[in-house]
């Protein structure tokens, strides 16, 4: 299975810190149409996480928007890096 981590905290969150082969998309970019996702297929299994959970869940509705339909909240660094690594 195809999956691709989204890490939607802002640069200097990032750079804090991510999850390894995480991409660093925030909302703004993802309401901006996310240009970084145009090579990836739209039926790719999207991990999306954030700090506490609420900027993911935002950004999955803006990537369902976007075509993405198999999307999942994984809310933070470290319940990524448990459940889906």
């Amino acid at each position: 299975m195809t999956r691709t981590i989204i890490d939607v905290r802002e640069p200097i969150e990032f750079r804090a810190g991510h999850v390894k082969g995480a991409i660093n998309i925030p909302p703004r970019k993802l309401l901006a149409g996310a240009g970084e996702l145009n090579d990836i297929p739209k039926s790719t299994e999207l991990i999306v996480y954030c700090r506490t959970g609420n900027r993911s869940a935002v950004s999955i509705n803006i990537l369902k928007t976007l075509g993405y339909n198999n999307v999942i909240n994984g809310i933070n660094k470290d319940r990524v890096e448990a459940e889906y690594l």
